[in-house]
C-alpha cells in the first residue's frame, strides 16, 4: 500500500490516466475537489472519500478558491516511487510531459487525456 499526504493548489490537477495495476482512494482533509471518473462528473470535499477502481481513466480538478489536501491510497504500493521521481525531477506539466510519461511507464500509468478544466463541464451528471 502506498499512501501520499498531498496538496494540490487551485485550478489543479493531472492529465486523465489509468492505473493499470492499482486501485486509487482518495480521502479528502481540505478544499474541494471535482472528480472524473470515465464520463460521471462529482465534486468530493473535507471528510469524503472516492474510490478508483484499477482500470477506470480519471482525474481531478480542484474546484474553488483553495488548495486541496488529501491522502493518496494506492494498492498494491510502489506508485509512491513516481512521485518521487516527478519531484526529484521538479517535472512541470505540461512542459515536462516526454519524461513524465516515461517515469509513468515504469509505474504502469498511462496518460488517456487532457486535464480537466472548467470548460470541459459539458460531461457532468
Amino acid at each position: 500500500m502506498s499512501i501520499t499526504d498531498a496538496v494540490s493548489p487551485p485550478a489543479s490537477g493531472p492529465p486523465r490516466h489509468i492505473h493499470h495495476d492499482a486501485d486509487e482512494v482518495f480521502v479528502m482533509l481540505t478544499g474541494d475537489v471535482e472528480f472524473c471518473l470515465v464520463n460521471e462528473r462529482f465534486v468530493r470535499g473535507p471528510g469524503e472519500t472516492v474510490f478508483i477502481p484499477r482500470g477506470t481513466e480519471h482525474s481531478f480538478l480542484v474546484v474553488g478558491d483553495a488548495p486541496s489536501r488529501h491522502l493518496v491510497v494506492l494498492t498494491p504500493g510502489g506508485f509512491e516511487g513516481f512521485f518521487a521521481e516527478m519531484a526529484a525531477g521538479q517535472f512541470r506539466i505540461p512542459e515536462d510531459m516526454p519524461a513524465i510519461e516515461e517515469s509513468a511507464a515504469r509505474y504502469k500509468l498511462s496518460f488517456t487525456g487532457p486535464p480537466l478544466s472548467a470548460d470541459t463541464r459539458e460531461i457532468r451528471q
